[in-house]
């Protein structure tokens, strides 16, 4: 007998399997659970990764996750920028995580305590440089103190690395890129805000599913087979170009980590997101 498994048919067996699974391993059920760093797993010992800590500098020095080095979370926005969010040259990005002592083979893994608000938006832009080997601390700083993580106050000073990104188009939406797939049926539009944003003003073809239902009450990620669902039921599939975007580019970022945790291989951030779209009186715009 012949079996034939369509990607979401495939998806949906494979991710089935995740809720029985204890809290701790939840990130078996999904296709790429290496784009979570679970905070037991790093309580178990050494780890050769680059910690980066995006937290206010403040806090970072009363007390952070040892041998982490300290980020502003809005270190790669321009500040210039008429456009909330924007970001900066490529040259001036790369050379800040060189001094990190981030090279074209480290392993990354980002943190804040906004449940990965920030975290995700350096995921996605080291995606966007080609990077591979980044991660996101699922649950942030409250899972790993939970978990039992004792704090450090040492500030680590990294040896500098050279950065150098190959820039993977296929993970940027731009305003003209939404503009020239509005009418594609193989495309969907997703907006992250909050409800009573999007009522305020959305694109007209945009659908509707905040970033803050990705995550459980603790913060940390839902399970595979309840992101699946969220996503799917409201026909964010797998097999569609899936376009992501909020206010200014963090949030649309939290869904991306989200989708590629599932394996969703289409997916895009318009980082300059409603910012840009809803200032621009050229632009569609529908309310309710």
């Amino acid at each position: 007998m012949e079996t034939n498994l369509t990607r979401r048919s495939f998806g949906l067996l494979t991710l089935g399997a995740a809720a029985c699974l204890p809290a701790v391993g939840l990130a078996k059920g999904f296709a790429h659970p290496e784009v979570l760093e679970q905070p037991e797993a790093l309580l178990q010992g050494a780890t050769d990764a680059v910690l980066v800590d995006l937290r206010p500098e403040e806090d970072y020095r009363k007390g952070h996750i040892p041998g982490a080095l300290h980020l502003d979370a809005n270190a790669v926005a321009a500040p210039d920028s008429p456009v909330e969010g924007a970001l900066r040259p490529t040259a001036e990005i790369e050379a800040m995580l060189g001094g990190l002592g981030i090279g074209p083979t480290s392993r990354v893994v980002f943190y804040d305590d906004r449940g990965g608000f920030h975290a995700a938006r350096m995921f996605w832009l080291m995606e966007y440089l080609g990077h591979r080997g980044a991660s996101v601390l699922n649950g942030g700083w409250a899972a790993w103190r939970a978990a039992g993580g004792s704090p450090a106050a040492d500030v680590a000073r990294p040896a500098p690395a050279k950065f150098a990104g190959a820039i993977s188009p296929r993970r940027l939406a731009t305003a003209d890129y939404i503009l020239s797939h509005s009418a594609d049926p193989d495309t969907v539009v997703v907006d992250v805000r909050p409800t009573e944003l999007y009522a305020k003003g959305h694109m007209p073809w945009a659908i509707n599913l905040p970033w803050s239902q990705n995550l459980r009450d603790d913060k940390r990620f839902r399970s595979a087979g309840d992101l699946l669902a969220h996503f799917s039921d409201r026909g964010v599939t797998p097999e569609r170009n899936v376009v992501l975007h909020c206010q200014n580019g963090l949030a649309s970022a939290h869904s991306y980590v989200a989708l590629r945790l599932l394996g969703y291989p289409r997916v895009r951030v318009y980082h300059r997101s409603w910012a840009e779209w809803g200032a621009d009186p050229a632009l569609p715009k529908a309310v309710g």
